[in-house]
């Protein structure tokens, strides 16, 4: 039984490996792409060229922008989340100290009274 959930252990983690490094290889590429972009020659670009490198530069800034929001409102909910968290500790703590008082009142019972 050890054997089979070490497997799946380790399929698991070759599985997320992956998605890391291929996460790593398209923002690497389009980072690249990014740069590569701006480092043109704008001076030296016929005009229709200049056009079209503004509209690429724009479509860049939207997109950025789009994903720069996703990420802001994806952040925002896991700190709504982990606040709610912290709510649901805090609510559970005096179940948590009854049950805690309740064994130990059962332990002193068990170890120190005698009928």
């Amino acid at each position: 039984m050890d054997q089979f959930i070490d497997m799946i252990a380790k399929f698991l983690k070759m599985g997320i490996d992956a998605i890391f490094k291929f996460i790593n290889f398209v923002w690497g590429w389009s980072f690249g792409n990014i740069v590569k972009i701006f480092q043109s020659d704008w001076q030296s670009l016929p005009i229709w060229k200049m056009v079209v490198l503004g509209i690429v530069v724009a479509a860049i800034a939207y997109v950025l922008y789009k994903a720069i929001m996703q990420l802001w409102k994806s952040a925002a909910q896991i700190l709504h989340a982990f606040i709610a968290l912290l709510g649901v500790f805090v609510t559970l703590l005096p179940q948590i100290i009854i049950a805690g008082l309740i064994a130990a009142a059962g332990s002193y019972v068990i170890q120190n009274v005698n009928f």
